[in-house]
């Protein structure tokens, strides 16, 4: 399938991902809007490349998926609020541990620290 040329588009640059939004148009000339999310990612050698996915919205499906969509990112919005959580955004984000030692101290919290190396000879 042959896409045409882009009619409009935004671009939404979010970190190592970019965002394009091209209204583009159909053989019979209506419009159709596609999605395409751009992920770079980096090769043991420096170099980079890539990765894309695309979607396609189509006119007749405009006012679900934007129902839909404001009803997922509110709810998103409602539960988790709208500051980043995630370590990956976060260039100073420590893990925090519970100090405190468990009720039951067999439930403590297990770090890469507290475990043991087991030999099979040992079971």
């Amino acid at each position: 399938m042959m896409e045409k040329e882009e009619i409009f588009s935004k671009v939404l640059r979010a970190g190592r991902r970019t965002y394009f939004f091209d209204v583009r148009a159909t053989k019979a000339e209506d419009y159709y809007l596609t999605i395409t999310e751009s992920k770079k990612f980096t090769n043991d050698d420096g170099s980079f490349h890539y990765k894309k996915h695309k979607i396609y919205i189509y006119k007749e499906d405009f006012s679900e998926f934007r129902e839909i969509l404001a009803e997922m990112t509110d709810y998103i919005i409602r539960e988790k609020g709208d500051e980043v959580i995630s370590e990956r955004h976060q260039k100073d984000f420590k893990k925090e541990y519970n100090d405190k030692p468990s009720e039951n101290t067999e439930e403590e919290i297990k770090t890469p620290e507290s475990f043991t190396d087991i030999d099979f000879d040992d079971i």
